[in-house]
C-alpha cells in the first residue's frame, strides 16, 4: 500500500483501539516494510528487522486501547522501533560476550573433552519431544527464523518460541544431571 492509502490514519487507529482486526491489518500493511526497513538499518539483520517488525506489532495490538492518545502514529512507531532494536542489539552484544565467555570456561575445563561435551548435547538432543527436537535443530543447526520454522512446521511463531525454550532448558536439565552440574555451570561449559 501506499501512503495515500491510509487517508484517515486518525479514524483507523480509533478502529485498532476499539479490536477491528482488519484496520489493524491496513495499518500493518501500510508500515510493516518502511519499519522493516528502518529496524534492518540500525541492526543489519534480516532476521532480527523481521522478528522485531511482527514483535513492534504485537505489542501495538495487545496495546491498541492507548493508541487513541497518540498524536503522530508514525512517529510513536518509529521510535518505538528503533527503542526495541537498540534493546536487540544490546541483547545480541550480551550474548556474544557470554557465548566468549562460555567458550574460554569449556577450553578451560580439562576434566569435559570436546568429545564428551558434544556427546552429551546430542544425546540431550534425541531426549526432547519430536516436536521440541525438530524446532531446536531448524533452529541451532539450520539457522533458520522463528517464521522459518512456524512455516515450515505449521505452527505459530509463539509456539516455535515456546518449544526452544523449553528444549534449551530441558538439554540443560539433562546434561547436569548426567555431569552432576549446577545448570548455570551447564550453561558456561555447554552453551
Amino acid at each position: 500500500m501506499h501512503r495515500s492509502a491510509l487517508i484517515d490514519e486518525k479514524a483507523l487507529l480509533q478502529l485498532v483501539a476499539a479490536g477491528d482486526e482488519r484496520a489493524f491489518t491496513r495499518v500493518f500493511d501500510h508500515y510493516h516494510q518502511r519499519l522493516g526497513m528502518h529496524i534492518y538499518r540500525i541492526t543489519r539483520s534480516e532476521q532480527v528487522a523481521e522478528e522485531l517488525v511482527h514483535d513492534v506489532f504485537l505489542k501495538i495490538w495487545r496495546n491498541r486501547e492507548l493508541l487513541s492518545e497518540i498524536e503522530n502514529f508514525s512517529v510513536y512507531l518509529f521510535v518505538v522501533s528503533k527503542n526495541a532494536a537498540l534493546n536487540a542489539l544490546k541483547k545480541i552484544a550480551a550474548e556474544r560476550t557470554r557465548f566468549t565467555d562460555l567458550e574460554d570456561a569449556a577450553e578451560g575445563e580439562p576434566d569435559q573433552p570436546d568429545d564428551y561435551r558434544y556427546a552429551l548435547i546430542d544425546e540431550a538432543i534425541d531426549r526432547l519431544p519430536a516436536q521440541q527436537r525438530q524446532v531446536y535443530l531448524l533452529s541451532r543447526h539450520h539457522r533458520l527464523s522463528y517464521q522459518e520454522i512456524a512455516e515450515q512446521m505449521g505452527i505459530s511463531r509463539e509456539t516455535v518460541k515456546k518449544y526452544l525454550q523449553i528444549a534449551t532448558a530441558s538439554m540443560v536439565a539433562y546434561i547436569g544431571k548426567s555431569v552432576k552440574m549446577s545448570p548455570i555451570l551447564v550453561l558456561k561449559i555447554f552453551f
